[in-house]
């Protein structure tokens, strides 16, 4: 075969190989995977590979769907088919299928998903020279960009159910973020304070909902980080998404926060109602 490709006991050419659209690797980027050059149709490292990916698996609270040795022989199988005798052979353990949700309790009803491809591919010439640039290491500081990479508020989402609670609010050295799946605000002596819209945060449509109400009912608002300290101590915590356009915050971290001033808090809730009744109507 030119490529060959494997998804829960099914195999065929890689072009012709489709997968559930529920499969949580397409919205939450919730697996993990390891790929190797093979020489000879064998796989190079095999065992080195297999056993990150088992530990990578592991620390994600995923079990992959075979035994050890029975995947070895499986991914020596498939890099024996396909045709050329140099190649790349990919394996991906993901969580599984289910609905769309971010906690994983109960996600993948028939556990993960396993799946293998090898495809023709060449080592890198070793004697070839190469120019490089330097870049800094920001890979985990673009907060901003909606990106299907979820496995981080997946793994927070989790943590907040098993605790009893429904959101995780984030913070970097003491300075509050954002949640999980959400932004997050203080109200602190008649001011609406969030955090600003750089790296760190993604910039919410319904925040930016809530500020501009704000600022029309003459709210002051104020965009700059806050902390913990402020977080624990503020008047009222409200979380805004989507799917939560306005909700208070009275728990945190098995305290009692918030309670000090609803009245301001209400007005901007009837705001968020408000302009539901005028979009789509009752």
């Amino acid at each position: 075969m030119e490529n060959i490709a494997y998804y829960n006991g099914k195999t065929g050419p890689i072009e012709e190989m489709t997968v559930p659209m529920n499969d949580r690797a397409c919205y939450f980027a919730d697996g993990v995977y390891d790929a190797m050059m093979t020489r000879n149709h064998i796989p190079l490292s095999l065992d080195d590979h297999l056993a990150r990916l088992y530990r990578s698996a592991k620390l994600i609270d995923i079990e992959v769907p075979m035994a050890y040795e029975a995947l070895r022989a499986l991914m020596m199988e498939l890099c024996a088919k396909v045709d050329s005798p140099d190649a790349m052979a990919y394996v991906q353990v993901t969580r599984g299928v289910g609905m769309r949700s971010h906690p994983y309790s109960g996600a993948g009803e028939g556990g993960p998903s396993l799946w293998i491809f090898v495809k023709p591919d060449v080592l890198d010439d070793m004697d070839r020279e190469y120019s490089c640039i330097t870049l800094p290491d920001t890979r985990y500081l673009h907060c901003n960009i909606k990106t299907l990479n979820l496995l981080p508020a997946v793994l927070y989402t989790q943590k907040a159910v098993q605790a009893g609670c429904d959101e995780a609010i984030l913070h970097r050295d003491g300075r509050v973020t954002e949640c999980a799946h959400s932004n997050v605000h203080i109200l602190k002596d008649g001011v609406f304070r969030t955090a600003p819209c750089d790296n760190l945060i993604l910039p919410g449509i319904t925040r930016a909902h809530r500020i501009a109400q704000c600022r029309e009912m003459g709210i002051p608002v104020v965009e700059e980080a806050f902390t913990l300290e402020d977080l624990m101590d503020a008047d009222e915590v409200i979380f805004t998404s989507a799917s939560a356009l306005c909700c208070r915050v009275t728990t945190i971290d098995g305290k009692r926060v918030g309670g000090k001033d609803f009245e301001l808090f209400d007005r901007i809730r009837q705001a968020a109602k408000r302009e539901i009744i005028e979009e789509a109507g009752e």
